[in-house]
């Protein structure tokens, strides 16, 4: 793309955002709801306004990344390893539920075996980027029920990257046992090498110039995407290198200095996130997928909140913890669409499957934070007894 196009779509997207985030907040809807019904709008599928929708998506992944980065510098070690152990059984109990609901799904609408099970796999995942943002700071850094949400999200997301990387197997047979050996011996050595790093050189370096801002500011970046990149290259994903290089870091000082400084790069990757979920969505085809994505997308807003529910009263915790969880975990995941994709292109789905699981996971995302922000504290609260940054 020339680089007059891209500053051109830049354009058209962070001022039509501009433009309906005033509407929305006018009429009280959600921002995400403005992005991605802008993609949908501007996209190839809309009025063809920004066309480039593969360049845009590659450039949002920078926003997950750093908003993992950030989750990580707010997350101590030990309170992470605690929770991390209370709530694995809950991730993998969950996790077969949505896969046998999202597989019956497929086998109801005539889908293929392998495509049922892939609709299935999609539906184990929520979004770690709707139920952190929509976590207030106050509860995301001192209570309860941030750490279950965000323990609860990083056991889903090891259980997504292992299902990435049959999906890769799948499209490179002969790399497949390999790769899935790297990425296990690849998770500790990363940790570990991450720790050790920030113990004898970043922090020494960062204690040495903390007077010089910008240095603070280019280090963190270096730091977060340097680790991410390494994870990329071992076979995990870039989103958890990001986390393990935050929670490294999480024990510095300037740990929140630099979680403050990064917060708005972080919002504006993220913007181009949610309007590439919503222009790479194929309008045409809405017919064909409508029924079967409805259901799906209901199915998920009911069955998610009350396995929650169920499964979190079984390790003590109290039914109102357990209903509030479930609902901000009641969508499928950024990592449905990805699944979806991969799929695709290992011919392991046709078309109409993978835009079934990326038609649930738009409505999901959507319906979800209106539960959200109607009936829990959240940033962008529509009620003010509500609203909590």
């Amino acid at each position: 793309m020339e680089e007059q196009s891209l500053v051109f779509s830049f354009f058209l997207i962070f001022t039509g955002a501009a433009a309906l985030a005033s509407v929305a907040l006018y009429t009280r809807q959600p921002l995400l709801v403005a992005y991605i019904v802008l993609g949908a709008l501007m996209g190839p599928y809309g009025l063809e306004l920004v066309t480039d929708t593969r360049l845009l998506a590659e450039i949002s992944h920078i926003g997950i990344i750093f908003l993992l980065f950030l989750l990580g510098l707010d997350m101590q070690p030990s309170h992470l390893a605690h929770m991390l152990k209370k709530a694995t059984l809950v991730a993998i109990g969950s996790s077969v539920i949505f896969m046998a609901a999202g597989y019956l799904v497929g086998i109801i609408f005539g889908f293929t075996q392998s495509e049922a099970v892939i609709i299935g796999v999609a539906m184990m995942f929520s979004s770690t980027i709707i139920g952190i943002k929509l976590l207030p700071t106050t509860v995301l850094h001192h209570k309860h029920t941030g750490e279950l949400v965000v323990g609860l999200l990083l056991l889903q997301d090891v259980i997504a990257i292992m299902v990435l990387l049959f999906l890769y197997s799948g499209e490179s047979p002969d790399n497949g046992v390999g790769s899935f050996v790297k990425t296990i011996l690849a998770l500790p050595l990363l940790t570990v090498g991450a720790f050790v790093f920030v113990r004898y050189v970043l922090i020494k370096l960062i204690t040495r110039f903390d007077r010089f801002h910008e240095y603070i500011f280019l280090v963190a970046l270096g730091w977060c995407l340097g680790v991410a990149e390494l994870a990329h290259m071992a076979g995990l994903s870039a989103e958890i290198g990001a986390f393990i290089a935050g929670i490294a870091l999480a024990t510095s000082p300037i740990a929140q200095y630099i979680a403050t400084s990064l917060k708005p790069l972080r919002d504006f990757f993220l913007i181009l996130f949610f309007f590439s979920i919503g222009a790479s969505f194929n309008l045409s085809l809405w017919e064909e997928i409508l029924v079967p994505s409805v259901i799906a997308a209901l199915l998920t807003m009911v069955l998610k909140p009350t396995t929650f529910r169920f499964l979190l009263s079984r390790i003590s915790e109290s039914p109102k913890m357990g209903w509030e969880i479930g609902f901000r975990l009641g969508q499928t995941s950024e990592f449905s669409l990805l699944i979806a994709y991969m799929a695709t292109s290992a011919q392991l789905i046709g078309q109409q499957a993978s835009h079934v699981i990326q038609a649930t996971a738009i409505l999901t995302f959507l319906l979800s934070t209106y539960v959200v922000i109607f009936y829990f504290p959240s940033p962008i609260a529509i009620s003010d007894r509500l609203r909590r940054d």
